[in-house]
């Protein structure tokens, strides 16, 4: 037998990393750290991202865990929570690989918060089993997770280790015989070029697909539209999970000032005994479930729609009263309880220990994305991705709380490993002062994407064109032209929290003749960032609304008001839409 010589092995090579929350920053700090050249972008600052907002932990089972919790219970958890269409392979590498991963955080820098006993203090919330919730500065980690990768990178940018752009859109991928090799890119308005040996996708999700959204304004599915454009398989785009209460004043003046802050009320708020009433002070939930305001995330968010649809404004608002926690509570509760959120309620105008609160369902999470193997590859050589722009079959059809800032390390990091990797497997090191922690690429198929299995059960035949769906006439929506405004409003309205198959198809119709207008297959000419944004946007909601009109029944997030739910959708609990485009990539 042969020993490979390390020192034989060709360099790393160039890594460009588009994106910077978690599965970015930290994918390019451990591509950078193991030698490869690295170029992260980012099409703000480095802050804007979802994992900056996230106000949730990162779930993980760490090598002293809570007692009676294990491993196989966060499986065991992450699948019922699925409903029964999660990779379990995914699911168990998720789970068993997670601990080294925090690990991998505490050595750029993230401190989690500690008990009384000065160990991990682990937090326990909706769907889990045990306590195995990892937070930083208490609802803020994200931020917290955010500043520290965020300040890693930033010294390795003044070490040369990293080279980054920022307020840089990525507007296309380059290729070269069959493999991406870079991307297109405007910055300052200026349209730039940058060459690599693969691109990983880390760009986040969609949210400005609504009307509301928990999101930042930089989530306009930009990764999902630049890999479909390049050819490259996705799924499970039906999927797209809604916290019920978002706070809609907030998010408006956000908005207008340009600084699109978005709001989450915590359900910890409704279970301190806040209500939900509509406009006319009726409080409604009760009618709807008997845990009334403490039914699960997804009844609620589908409850409070219900109601505003037959109140006949789906785009409409609903209002949380958490006046009577004070009047239960006594004054100054609410202040001590929730000081983040009191103090944003106030920024908005609001005093909610007197007022109302207007909050409706937004967009939170999508299941689906861009296909990938277990190593972050893709159907298309040189390109991968990590992330909620990825779709691993991690999160199923609803995705468990706290689960997606750890999906984006452990495959982030998987990435790493297969762009870094050889056949033979090419150990990844960490070496730290407390003696480091060590990553090693299995063996498997080469990086390059050509094996990644699409689907358990993929589409039959060749997908059609998106223009080539059945012929209807234009929906409400389509006769006043695309604006950004209209499309949040059609897709909450006919595409969000309900559905069916007369609203979707009303949809589609609406999409397919602003697509007329837009062609966002094609990549914009323009040099405005927004005027790519809208067309990515608008690819987007076309894919998600094609995927959910092929699914008739309802399960996890996707919930079709006109079929029978759960039982018709058994059958099709591993069934994945997977769809491939027949696209060409951007040539040098």
């Amino acid at each position: 037998m042969t020993t490979e010589n390390p020192a034989a092995r060709p360099a790393p090579g160039r890594l460009i990393v588009v994106g910077s929350g978690i599965a970015g920053l930290y994918s390019a700090l451990l591509a950078a750290e193991s030698g490869a050249e690295v170029v992260l972008l980012t099409k703000g600052a480095l802050a804007d991202s979802n994992t900056y907002y996230a106000q949730g932990g990162i779930s993980a089972v760490l090598d002293e865990p809570a007692p009676g919790d294990t491993v196989a219970a966060h499986i065991a958890d992450t699948l019922r929570a699925g409903a029964g269409h999660c990779n379990e392979e995914a699911v168990r590498i998720l789970c068993t690989e997670a601990r080294w991963d925090i690990a991998g955080l505490e050595r750029f820098g993230v401190r989690f918060d500690l008990d009384d006993d000065g160990g991990p203090a682990l937090g326990l919330e909706a769907a889990h089993s045990a306590p195995r919730i990892l937070h930083t500065g208490g609802d803020a980690t994200g931020a917290g997770v955010a500043a520290a990768l965020i300040a890693s990178v930033l010294d390795f940018q003044a070490q040369g280790r990293i080279t980054m752009f920022g307020n840089a859109q990525v507007t296309s991928l380059a290729h070269d015989d069959g493999h991406v090799v870079g991307v297109e890119f405007l910055q300052g308005g200026l349209p730039q070029s940058l060459r690599g040996d693969a691109v990983l996708l880390a760009t986040g999700g969609a949210g400005q697909l609504f009307a509301q959204t928990t999101n930042p304004s930089v989530a306009t599915a930009d990764g999902l539209a630049l890999a479909w454009r390049a050819g490259a398989a996705v799924a499970d785009l039906e999927f797209f999970q809604f916290h019920p209460t978002c706070m809609v004043s907030h998010r408006s003046a956000a908005a207008a000032s340009g600084d699109a802050h978005p709001l989450l009320i915590s359900e910890a708020v409704r279970g301190e005994g806040a209500l939900l009433v509509d406009a006319n002070g009726y409080r409604f939930m009760p009618g709807y479930h008997p845990d009334a305001e403490l039914a699960p995330r997804d009844v609620v968010s589908r409850s409070i729609a219900l109601h505003l649809a037959s109140l006949g404004d789906p785009n409409g608002q609903v209002y949380l009263d958490a006046t009577v926690i004070e009047q239960l509570r006594g004054g100054g509760f609410l202040d001590k309880r929730f000081p983040t959120l009191s103090r944003h309620t106030r920024q908005a105008g609001l005093d909610w220990t007197k007022d109302l609160v207007p909050v409706a369902p937004a967009a939170h999470y999508w299941m689906g994305g861009v296909v990938t193997d277990l190593h972050g590859r893709t159907t298309v050589p040189g390109l991968y991705a990590a992330g909620e722009v990825a779709c691993t079959g991690v999160q199923g059809a609803n995705r468990l709380a706290s689960n997606s800032l750890l999906e984006g390390l452990v495959f982030g990091r998987r990435a790493v490993e297969a762009f870094l990797g050889t056949p033979g497997g090419l150990p990844l090191r960490a070496n730290s002062a407390a003696g480091g922690l060590a990553f090693t690429h299995a063996a498997g198929t080469p990086p390059g994407g050509q094996d990644v299995p699409v689907a358990s059960t993929a589409l039959s035949g060749t997908p059609a064109p998106l223009g080539a769906m059945e012929d209807l006439s234009a929906g409400p929506g389509a006769r006043d032209g695309f604006s950004r405004a209209a499309l949040q409003r059609l897709m909450t309205a006919k595409a969000g929290v309900l559905r069916s198959g007369v609203l979707l198809a009303e949809a589609e119709a609406a999409l397919e003749a602003w697509a007329e207008e837009l062609l966002p297959m094609d990549v914009p000419g323009s040099l405005e960032v927004r005027v790519h944004e809208d067309a990515n946007l608008l690819l987007a909601a076309q894919l998600l609304v094609r995927a959910a009109r092929e699914r008739p029944g309802s399960l996890g997030a996707h919930y079709r008001s006109d079929t029978a739910t759960q039982a018709a959708a058994v059958v099709d609990f591993d069934k994945r839409y997977t769809m491939s485009p027949k696209a060409s990539l951007v040539h040098d």
